[in-house]
């Protein structure tokens, strides 16, 4: 099995960049090609999937146990030719600055993956190989095979480098991308998800794909990233219950952020998925058991959303009829009574959730979260803990407190979302392979309530 890690010396190397051009490079030799991401984020493993063709997974040490990271590796794989796991903020760098974990290192020992070290060469020489040092000698156990120099100037400027770092560190350096202005990663926010979706960047995928065959070798990549397959004594996965309830899936261009184990965990469980379009102003299915709306970028929609008559009732009423709503994010926010612009404007959403959310001109939250349950809240009970992250621009005006669950990040705890009756909304992102248990208690209140 050819798998691999794309790990920076710092955040910002540019490793989306160079990770969807390898794929695109690979994906024209005629490899099947399989994404991973390391960390929570789901910006990066949407370029993934437009790139090539396969849903992307989120592979996390903090959020989940090493064999559920190893499950959900060798799951993926299976019926690849190459895996690509692509890193998060510097190669060290993860929940807390004294240890490795949630960490790309921690990933790549955890799977047992070789690591392509990026290194940023930019206004440097021999200086390089004292940086790859420091990176194999702060710990052993990460499988470093190979180097990428990125940001240099020129041909000659990456022999330097390289015979700098060959020498001193042991370690082939395959290749390189110099300073290219021209092909830098655009702005990943909200409206650039559509434009994946409808497939518009694929000339600038074939300009990467170019770029990066022309200066970093394939085949050197290849035979240097052979990885052994992984093994797990049992999966959280493949034990299938038999269909039992329908959960609605809202999914379009507002609504896309969803963990693809989540769905998977909901399937595995009994429930069959059913999706709708809310921003095409498509009902919830009428088969539907409970709903599930997940994060996105209302707020791009939201005069479009406002004007939705018809998918806004529809969700009333499977409220009103008392059965299980979930709501992450986007779909916290689509819930609420309106959406407040940056320019002022307000536009109606479903007005389930007393309050408005109203956006920012910076970013408001963005982190790991613990989440603590709460006593009533079908999806999380008291006493019962799931990890996920939390990342959003708006904040919501609320009406009555009434929190669904209590969060703790690094810094500090507090109450988070809004519950009431059958809903569970809020800000954070859970990840359902953090307690396989959510799903099962989602799935059991969508078949108490039939």
């Amino acid at each position: 099995m050819k798998r691999f890690v794309i790990a920076g010396t710092n955040s910002g190397v540019g490793k989306t960049t160079l990770t969807i051009g390898l794929m695109a490079a690979l994906q024209k030799k005629g490899l099947r090609v399989q994404g991973f991401k390391c960390g929570p984020d789901y910006i990066d493993p949407s370029f993934h999937k437009a790139v090539t063709g396969r849903p992307s997974r989120n592979i996390d040490s903090f959020m989940f146990e090493a064999d559920v990271v190893r499950d959900i590796v060798r799951r993926a794989t299976q019926d690849s030719d190459v895996g690509i796991i692509e890193g998060v903020m510097g190669f060290y760098d993860g929940k807390d600055p004294l240890s490795n974990v949630g960490s790309t290192a921690d990933i790549a020992v955890i799977t047992e993956t070789p690591v392509v070290l990026v290194v940023n060469c930019g206004a440097m020489a021999r200086s390089a190989a004292a940086i790859v040092k420091g990176f194999q000698l702060l710990s052993g156990k990460p499988n470093i095979v190979a180097v990428i120099a990125n940001q240099v100037g020129s041909a000659s400027h990456f022999n330097i480098v390289k015979t700098a770092i060959e020498a001193e560190c042991d370690v082939p350096v395959i290749g390189y991308l110099k300073k290219n202005s021209e092909l830098h990663m655009p702005s990943r926010h909200l409206g650039l998800i559509p434009a994946l979706e409808r497939g518009e960047m694929q000339g600038y995928f074939d300009d990467l794909a170019a770029l990066v065959t022309d200066t970093i070798d394939i085949d050197a990549l290849l035979a240097l990233t052979e990885a052994p397959e992984l093994t797990v004594p049992t999966s959280i996965f493949d034990e299938k219950k038999a269909a039992c309830c329908t959960i609605a899936v809202a999914h379009d261009a507002a609504f896309n952020f969803y963990y693809e184990e989540n769905i998977e965990l909901l399937q595995a469980n009994g429930a069959n998925i059913a999706y709708f379009s809310p921003l095409a102003n498509e009902e919830v299915p009428a088969e539907a058991d409970g709903l599930y709306i997940g994060g996105g970028f209302p707020e791009e929609f939201a005069n479009i959303l406002a004007t939705t008559t018809q998918a806004k009732e529809s969700i009333r009423s499977f409220i009103a009829a008392d059965k299980p709503v979930f709501a992450e994010c986007g779909g916290f926010m689509y819930l609420t009574e309106a959406i407040e612009t940056l320019d002022g404007a307000r536009f109606d959403m479903v007005g389930a959730i007393p309050g408005v959310t109203k956006m920012q001109g910076k970013r408001v939250a963005l982190g790991y979260r613990e989440i603590f349950g709460k006593k009533d809240n079908f999806l999380l009970d008291e006493g019962m803990l799931a990890k996920g992250h939390e990342f959003h621009y708006s904040t919501y005006e609320q009406g009555p407190e009434q929190f669904a669950y209590d969060t703790k990040s690094r810094f500090k705890a507090k109450g988070e979302g809004y519950m009431q009756g059958n809903i569970v909304a809020g800000y954070t992102h859970f990840h359902f392979a953090s307690n396989p248990e959510v799903a099962a208690r989602f799935v059991r209140a969508c078949v108490k309530g039939e």
